[in-house]
């Protein structure tokens, strides 16, 4: 196994004597255009990032410093109590969203794949028991 450039080759190559040290063809290229899109990409981050500090206006004033609470007077020192339960519908939803993110290619890759196939009716099992678990303990119901 050798690395050239950004693959590896699991070939067994061995170069003639008047190969031996110089680059593979392509090589220069390749790495040429990838370190000037680097440049270029860190190039952008920093003038994204310097030009709204340059150009921004700077008038500072005590009434902009406080909080914004639709438009009426903050209230100092409040507290409340947020549900738990807006949390846990919202990790439900993050969950089943990355399931069904993950479903899609997954098809494609491994259509005819019977060992796939049964793994991903597993792991589907495994994600329906607990929509059913949390349906059962009331996790989706918004009102008790």
């Amino acid at each position: 196994m050798r690395w050239y450039g950004p693959a590896l080759v699991f070939a067994k190559y061995v170069p003639s004597e008047e190969c031996k040290g110089t680059l593979p063809e392509g090589y220069v290229i390749t790495w040429t255009a990838v370190g000037l899109g680097l440049v270029v990409g860190i190039g952008m981050l920093l003038l994204m990032f310097l030009l709204p500090y340059l150009l921004a206006p700077r008038n500072p004033s005590k009434e902009k410093a406080t909080t914004y609470e639709c438009g009426m007077e903050p209230a100092p020192h409040v507290w409340s109590q947020l549900n738990v339960r807006y949390y846990i519908f919202a990790i439900l939803f993050l969950i089943f969203d990355v399931e069904a993110v993950f479903l899609f290619p997954w098809v494609v890759v491994f259509l005819g794949n019977k060992i796939a196939f049964y793994s991903m009716l597993i792991f589907l099992a495994v994600l329906f028991s607990g929509i059913v678990y949390a349906w059962r303990k009331g996790v989706l119901q918004w009102s008790r």
